[in-house]
């Protein structure tokens, strides 16, 4: 089937990124906005746009009204982006109840995937390496304390039923179990509205890989190689590398086999991201699966030259990959900075306001995806992440030095980001010689400077400097030479 309209059922930067794919595909594009997001960038780039009326966070999960407006905009398909309704088995299966097509998985993998214990051992059935854990989602605090002293210490406690690092406690020892537990569960509470938690072994000092796929209709399924996801801060990612700068080609090529035959034998459709631990031994452990487009997905998107987020709308559609795995290629090293609205001098509290002035970096290998301006007004509403630095070189040196020129070129003022911590990591001695893990960020952070630098201000009084050289010598007081 042809698509010829799709609504956009995401916000911010992601939106923007769909809009773009859309319009060099020739389909309409349709977006929606709260009443708070009525300035928002993807809205002036939309084909068309809507408002969604009511709370400014629930519009975005009301799945009646969004499939109704994509009805009366006669659209064909909705796009979910991340975040949201992306995840939602319930929200997909609407979809096709309405004759939408849902551009993204079959409701059913949705919502195994979805299931932590449920996605683990149903991998773990077509001999997939899982971590010991807990059998069934859990509620009761007794009985995970009884769980997680037969699994042995640490235990990690997870959200059942969530993502993202919320919902998450690492818990070293007996004593401080169950007040964690309850933390986690608050948490998981707020943020996904379920109580439901599980207990697993806690592997230490790992890194953290994941395998990007495509499946069509056909039973056809490629990988794209693997993103390390390793540096993170509270469970959560902060830099996005394709592919990982010390990962040993056994390791890489028994990821590719596991990540493809597993979704060939599940028969999975569109893109999706399975996403592993590996242990100091290189043991191979799977964690989740995420059935939605992933934020770091432009580093893969620039090292193989494939747009994954056309091949998704591609094969919601219908249509075959274009290509077999033996004619991709992956080349040089890719790097993704999340920028974030935050205070790193205030415990990365979150911040909003009016951006002021914004100077992106650019020049050859550098993507910006983002959804600032200069005017933009940063909501308090939604996730902090409001922009995407992605660097590219032939080699991870080269990615590196790339990195470092691009950040001291980016300006954001107005509000707090969290640019200095990216600064920091670049110069940092380990992250250059790609010597870390998932603890890297824990060890490191309190030796970081994190104080905002002026970089606009300093560039001015670098022009006022320059204008007086200027007015000097037209006034014949100052020789070119001097």
């Amino acid at each position: 089937m042809r698509i010829k309209k799709i609504l956009i059922a995401s916000r911010g930067e992601i939106a923007l990124r769909i809009i773009r794919a859309c319009k060099e595909l020739g389909i309409r594009s349709v977006a929606i906005f709260s009443e708070a997001d009525v300035e928002g960038i993807w809205v002036r780039k939309a084909d068309e746009a809507y408002p969604l009326l009511g709370d400014p966070l629930r519009v975005y999960l009301d799945i009646d009204k969004i499939i109704s407006l994509a009805k009366k905009a006669e659209c064909e398909a909705i796009h979910p982006g991340y975040g949201f309704l992306s995840e939602s088995a319930e929200f997909a299966k609407a979809c096709e109840e309405n004759g939408l097509i849902f551009i993204g998985p079959k409701p059913e993998h949705i919502a195994l995937f979805g299931d932590k214990i449920a996605s683990k051992e149903a991998m773990k059935s077509i001999g997939v390496p899982v971590i010991e854990g807990s059998q069934k989602p859990l509620r009761d605090k007794k009985k995970a304390h009884r769980i997680a002293r037969e699994i042995g210490y640490p235990v990690i406690i997870k959200a059942a039923f969530g993502g993202g690092g919320r919902g998450m406690r690492i818990v070293e020892s007996d004593e401080e179990f169950e007040a964690l537990f309850e933390a986690a569960q608050n948490e998981s509470m707020k943020f996904f509205g379920k109580k439901e938690m599980f207990v697993e072994k806690y592997v230490k000092n790992p890194r953290h890989i994941e395998v990007q796929i495509i499946a069509d209709k056909y039973g056809n399924v490629v990988h794209l190689g693997e993103r390390d996801c390793s540096i993170q801060r509270r469970h959560q990612k902060v830099i996005e590398i394709a592919p990982s700068p010390n990962l040993s080609q056994e390791v890489r090529k028994e990821l590719y086999r596991i990540a493809t035959k597993a979704m060939f034998r599940l028969g999975y459709e569109s893109v999706g991201t399975i996403e592993f631990l590996i242990d100091e031994n290189d043991d191979i452990y799977f964690i989740e699966m995420n059935t939605r487009i992933q934020v770091e997905h432009p580093v893969t998107e620039i090292i193989s030259g494939i747009d994954i987020v056309q091949r998704m709308i591609e094969i919601a559609g219908g249509d075959k990959l274009r290509f077999l795995q033996e004619e991709l290629s992956l080349r040089g090293y890719a790097i993704e900075f999340r920028i974030n609205a935050e205070d790193p001098r205030k415990n990365f509290f979150p911040t909003s306001g009016s951006v002021t002035r914004y100077m992106a970096p650019g020049g050859p290998g550098v993507r910006m995806d983002s959804l600032l301006y200069t005017g933009y007004k940063v909501l308090p509403y939604y996730d902090s992440l409001i922009a995407k630095l992605i660097v590219w070189s032939l080699d991870w040196e080269g990615a590196v030095k790339k990195a470092k020129r691009a950040l001291d070129e980016f300006y954001i003022e107005g509000i707090a980001t969290n640019i200095p911590l990216h600064r920091a990591i670049v110069e940092d001695e380990d992250f250059q010689k790609a010597h870390f893990n998932t603890n890297y960020l824990d060890k490191k952070l309190s030796e970081f400077d994190l104080e905002m630098r002026n970089s606009i201000e300093e560039e001015e009084k670098k022009m006022k400097r320059i204008q007086k050289v200027i007015e000097a010598i037209k006034k014949n007081k100052l020789s070119y030479r001097q």
